[in-house]
């Protein structure tokens, strides 16, 4: 599959340098944050947790008795790591029937649209990247039940993506390419 001038990002930590990169992804996020208020130091930052802005990433593969390939631990796929049922949800409510997981503006708008609906299903702020995360990774029921608690290794996770938010965020104030 040809994917044009997409580069896998050298320099992950640096949005400047990750749009320096790839210009055409700043549109993307310019256009997200402007209809869904979620900033594109969030986006970047889910992105980056999620595909390590792989556009065509999966999960690895399960194994029948160790060696037999049996599928794959969950549906996610692409930028946003978005699952099958959650993406057609979305393609459905917004009328972007055509959207891809592997294209970055389809998955950016797609982080827009969960973060605010995430916002109107459990009140969580558009701006608070560990809950928003949380709720991202789980889903919003299995958020509700707070099974997430005890899942150290997804806490971490949650707290270095709110991290990298926030330092996305502050990078791009001063990024030449945005």
């Amino acid at each position: 599959m040809i994917l044009g001038c997409v580069n896998i990002p050298k320099h992950q930590d640096n949005a400047c340098l990750i749009l320096k990169q790839n210009r055409n992804w700043v549109k993307s996020l310019k256009k997200t944050e402007k209809k869904w208020g979620v900033t594109a130091g969030m986006q970047l930052a889910f992105i980056k947790t999620e595909s390590n802005f792989r556009a065509t990433a999966r999960t690895p593969r399960k194994y029948f008795l160790g060696i037999i390939p049996n599928g794959r631990i969950s549906s996610a796929y692409g930028y946003s790591q978005a699952l099958d049922g959650t993406w057609k949800q979305y393609k459905k409510s917004t009328g972007n029937k055509y959207h891809r997981r592997s294209n970055f503006y389809h998955s950016t708008n797609f982080i827009g649209w969960y973060v605010d609906r995430t916002k109107n299903i459990l009140g969580i702020k558009k701006n608070n990247a560990y809950l928003n995360y949380l709720a991202y990774h789980q889903g919003h029921a299995g958020f509700k039940t707070g099974a997430y608690k005890n899942k150290k290794g997804l806490l971490a996770v949650a707290r270095k993506t709110s991290r990298n938010k926030k330092i996305f965020d502050s990078q791009l104030k001063n990024c030449r390419h945005f």
